[in-house]
């Protein structure tokens, strides 16, 4: 196995997730602004699942996003 080559496909996935995962959250916060479902500036709970099935992987990760 070759660790950089590892360490650097990791990388390029996480980095695709987090770009694209970023979008997708501003379109649909401007989108519930626009439409009225989402008033104020309380914080959204958000989850994220990172699964890999061949390792048997689930991880999640929450959190919450401001939108002050």
């Amino acid at each position: 196995m070759n660790e950089d080559a590892l360490n650097t496909s990791i990388r390029k996935f996480l980095k695709e997730v987090g770009v694209t995962s970023q979008r997708e959250i501003e379109k649909a916060v401007r989108d519930a602004v626009a439409n009225g479902r989402l008033k104020g500036n309380a914080p959204l709970p958000a989850r994220v699942v990172l699964t890999i099935e061949p390792l048997g992987l689930t991880h999640e990760v929450d959190g919450a996003i401001r939108i002050e």
